[in-house]
């Protein structure tokens, strides 16, 4: 499976708990430009609207600006396509206190572009500390320094 864009900041903002397959509306040229990396997932959510999960705030720059409609909206929010159950399971998390919908990353799997979205909880500042604590001291035993 090829990555074509990640959210970084997610796994160190948010604890992610579990995590589900979505596949994404999008129109032709929009897979082209996945395709080449000009999307981004910084900043972004999912959002349900009337039972329905979009993607929020993801920006996919067009793949050819001079042939882009003048009507195009990189930022526009983007259906996700899940089953009936997975659904369900998103409402209900959405409504209890401190859970949140994050995009993890574009991928493709069998030729189509699916959207890892994890569910998390964000992390408080103590928790990013050891985070960084943790990925300073693999750094230094990678290097064969001892701290």
């Amino acid at each position: 499976m090829k990555e074509y864009a990640s959210n970084p900041r997610a796994s160190f903002d948010f604890e992610i708990i579990e995590t589900l397959e979505a596949g994404v509306v999008l129109t032709g040229n929009e897979v082209k430009a996945i395709k080449t990396g000009k999307a981004t997932l910084r900043g972004t959510y999912v959002r349900l609207f009337h039972e329905r999960p979009f993607l929020v705030g993801a920006t996919i720059t067009p793949y050819q600006p001079a042939n882009t409609p003048p009507t195009y909206n990189a930022q526009a929010d983007r259906a996700l396509l899940m089953s009936k159950k997975q659904i369900a399971a998103l409402s209900g998390i959405g409504k209890s206190e401190g859970l949140t919908l994050i995009p993890l990353k574009f991928y493709d799997k069998h030729g189509r572009i699916k959207l890892l979205v994890g569910i998390a909880r964000g992390k408080r500042k103590y928790d990013k500390r050891e985070t960084i604590k943790k990925k300073d001291l693999t750094r230094a035993q990678q290097r064969g320094i001892e701290e």
